[in-house]
C-alpha cells in the first residue's frame, strides 16, 4: 500500500526549511509515520548538475540553460532519490514530507516561456515527471506564498549568518518575482493550497503559517482515512 507524498512548495525565502521541521515534528507527537526529504538533494552525488546549473557553471542567467533542459536537470535529481532513498518506505506506507518536488520546475522554469506556451509546457512537464520518469504524483502541495521584499530579508539574514553564496535563481529578484507570477498560475491549475505567510506587508507568525499548513494537511489525511475504511 503506497503511502503518501505532501509537498511544500515556495520561493527562495518562504520559510520551507522551518515549516517542514514543524510539521515533522508534528506527525511525530501524532505518532503518523513519516520520512522528510528535501530537493535538490544537495548531499547526494545525482544533484552535481543541479550544483553546476545553480552554481553558474552553464550560464550566469537562468535563462542561460532553457526551461526543458533545466527542468530535466532536477527531475533526474528527484528520480535517483526516489529510487535510492524514499521508494519502499513510500510504497510500504511512510507519509513523506518533501521540501520542493517537480511543482518547483513549474514555478522556476515557466519565466523562461512566452504565456502562450506556458500549459503545453505544464502538460509535457507533468507527463514527463510522473508519467515517462515515474516518480509518485503529490497528494498535496502547499505553496507558501511570500511577497519578494519580505522574502530578500529573510534570505539576507541567511547569507549574512552563513557567509553563503546565492545562487543564480536568488541573486536575480525580477526572475524570483516572475516566478511567484507563475508558482500562482500553476497552483490555480493543479489545485495547490496557497497559504498567505505576510498579512498587511508584515510577516506573519511562524506558529500562525505552522498552523495552517497541518490544518491544510490533516484534511488530506484524514479523509483519505476515512475513505479507506
Amino acid at each position: 500500500m503506497s503511502g503518501k507524498l505532501i509537498v511544500v512548495e515556495g520561493l527562495d525565502g518562504s520559510g520551507k526549511t522551518t515549516q517542514m521541521g514543524l510539521l515533522e515534528e508534528a506527525f511525530h507527537a501524532k505518532n503518523i509515520l513519516c520520512r522528510r526529504v528535501k530537493f535538490p538533494a544537495y548531499d547526494q552525488p545525482f544533484s552535481a548538475p543541479v550544483r553546476m546549473y545553480l552554481g553558474g557553471e552553464f550560464g550566469s542567467d537562468p535563462g542561460d540553460v532553457n526551461a526543458y533542459a533545466a527542468a530535466t536537470l532536477f527531475a533526474v535529481d528527484r528520480f535517483a532519490s526516489f529510487k535510492k532513498i524514499w521508494q519502499k518506505d513510500y510504497q510500504s506506507g511512510t507519509v513523506i514530507l518533501t521540501d520542493r518536488y517537480t511543482t518547483s520546475n513549474l514555478t522556476y522554469q515557466l519565466p523562461k516561456l512566452p504565456r502562450s506556451e506556458w500549459d503545453d509546457y505544464l502538460a509535457w512537464l507533468l507527463d514527463f515527471e510522473y508519467g515517462k520518469l515515474g516518480i509518485p504524483k503529490p497528494d498535496l502541495t502547499v505553496f507558501l506564498d511570500m511577497p519578494q521584499e519580505l522574502s530578500q530579508k529573510l534570505l539576507d539574514k541567511r547569507y549574512h549568518a552563513n557567509g553563503g553564496k546565492r545562487d543564480i535563481h536568488e541573486q536575480n529578484r525580477p526572475y524570483l518575482e516572475a516566478c511567484r507570477e507563475s508558482a500562482h498560475y500553476a497552483a490555480e491549475k493543479l489545485g495547490w493550497s496557497v497559504i498567505p505567510c505576510s498579512e498587511q506587508g508584515a510577516l506573519r507568525s511562524i506558529e500562525s503559517i505552522h498552523e495552517d499548513i497541518l490544518k491544510t494537511v490533516m484534511a488530506v489525511l484524514d479523509k483519505d482515512k476515512q475513505v479507506s475504511e
